[in-house]
């Protein structure tokens, strides 16, 4: 990703994604993890640490894999619009 790719648009997005995180009470990081990870088809993620910190918060996602319809609904909703 370039500087030229980070628009308003995507702040925005990122922001609400950031929201329903914290509904959860996960980061966007592990959020995203637990998305990915939800799909039967998907057997691993790589998760790009630089850190043994940022490697146990990203192992946190496994603490929360499900998510409700509606929670998929409004993801759906915000990466779509």
């Amino acid at each position: 990703m370039s500087k030229d790719d980070i628009n308003e648009a995507l702040i925005t997005k990122l922001n609400q994604l950031n929201e329903v995180a914290a509904e959860r009470n996960q980061s966007l990081a592990q959020m995203s993890l637990a998305w990915v990870l939800r799909e039967e088809k998907v057997t691993s993620a790589l998760i790009g640490a630089s850190s043994v910190d940022q490697i146990k918060e990203n192992v946190k996602a496994l603490k929360l894999m499900t998510f409700s319809k509606e929670e998929l609904k409004t993801i759906d909703k915000i990466v779509k619009e």
